[in-house]
């Protein structure tokens, strides 16, 4: 209809999208060889997955239809995308199965088509070429920031995105505004201290998780299930005091050790940000019912011991800057970019004892 054609058209995305995408190829240091904190991720919720097919999802969209259509948003270039995949699938089938033993071949008939979404930048090509031979389903490509619409109206069964919601359409205007209360100097991420800062973080992250479920109502079907995970903090815990914070304040201690020594300016610091938030269970809850659109079928909180994930630094520090190196090269240039990555190393392993916290 004309307002699915007006959607297509409509980009929400304010940052370069090619900021957002991880490192493409499959070399050393792209995010295909770089992705094993998501991959525990992805093992983690499986579990999760498969219960919440099993008790929420009516057997009638599955019975009804001869296509059951899954998107993947945020979907990187695999492999974690296509193991996600891969267990709704299994689930879906084995429902399907159960509900009917006396037909056993039903589920054998049931068609798949998956989707799988991010930006234009990301390696679609080796995506596709990585795809698993042997999969039981039909593969497509979908271009686009999930900040917008992406699907036709009632079009997607089941919706899926891992450890993407923490990444915003854009860094709040106010946090590089010097002369704004929520100017966030000597600072490149939303430590959850400053009040103002904090503010303008959750106010961006609002209107955008606003566009996201406004986006994926129109496109799922009628009881169909949106399952996401992403990072969050315990309420009343600021991020700076949780692993991943700690993570972050090394990526900005390395910074500004590099503006102390003349490497980069301290202006080109101060006006760097991360466009990462992560919202407290409290706050989520919040946002989507005050959104209307999605009933909280289950809320679980999975704590991963980082101690024995980050047990190899250098490997960390391939991780991160498998995440982090578009980033760093679109806001400072190529040029800093090893000097960069090498301070951050180093700093890791200055740091070291509070992994095992």
């Amino acid at each position: 209809d004309q307002q699915d054609e007006d959607q297509a058209t409509e980009n929400t995305n304010t940052l370069p999208a090619d900021s957002h995408t991880m490192k493409g190829g499959d070399g050393p240091l792209s995010y295909a060889k770089n992705s094993s904190f998501q991959r525990v991720v992805v093992d983690a919720t499986k579990k999760m997955i498969d219960e919440v097919i099993v008790d929420k999802l009516d057997i009638e969209i599955i019975a009804s239809s001869d296509v059951f259509r899954i998107a993947d948003l945020g979907c990187s270039v695999g492999p974690n995308t296509f193991i996600a995949v891969q267990n709704i699938i299994e689930s879906v089938a084995n429902k399907l199965h159960n509900h009917r033993p006396r037909n056993s071949d039903a589920a054998d008939h049931l068609v798949f088509q998956v989707y799988f979404n991010d930006y234009a930048t990301n390696d679609f090509n080796l995506l596709f070429r990585s795809l698993p031979p042997s999969r039981r389903y039909f593969a497509a490509g979908v271009p686009g920031s999930f900040y917008g619409r992406l699907f036709p109206t009632k079009a997607i069964h089941f919706m899926h995105s891992s450890s993407c919601l923490n990444w915003l359409s854009r860094v709040p205007p106010e946090v590089g505004d010097r002369h704004s209360p929520a100017w966030n100097k000597g600072r490149i991420y939303c430590t959850g201290i400053k009040e103002e800062v904090t503010q303008a973080y959750a106010a961006q992250y609002k209107e955008d998780m606003k566009i996201f479920l406004d986006g994926r109502a129109k496109e799922l079907v009628g009881g169909g299930l949106l399952v996401l995970s992403f990072g969050g903090v315990p309420d009343g815990v600021p991020l700076c005091q949780v692993p991943l914070g700690k993570f972050n304040t090394v990526l900005e201690s390395s910074l500004l050790d590099m503006a102390k020594k003349g490497l980069v300016s301290e202006e080109i610091v101060d006006s760097f940000n991360l466009p990462l938030y992560y919202p407290s269970t409290k706050e989520l809850e919040a946002m989507i019912n005050e959104n209307g659109h999605f009933i909280i079928e289950k809320l679980e909180a999975i704590v991963w011991p980082l101690a024995h994930i980050v047990q190899d630094l250098g490997k960390w520090a391939s991780h991160t800057r498998a995440g982090f190196e578009a980033l760093i090269k679109n806001h400072f240039g190529d040029e800093i970019v090893e000097e960069f990555f090498e301070y951050y190393t180093k700093k890791l392993a200055q740091t070291q004892p509070w992994f095992s916290q």
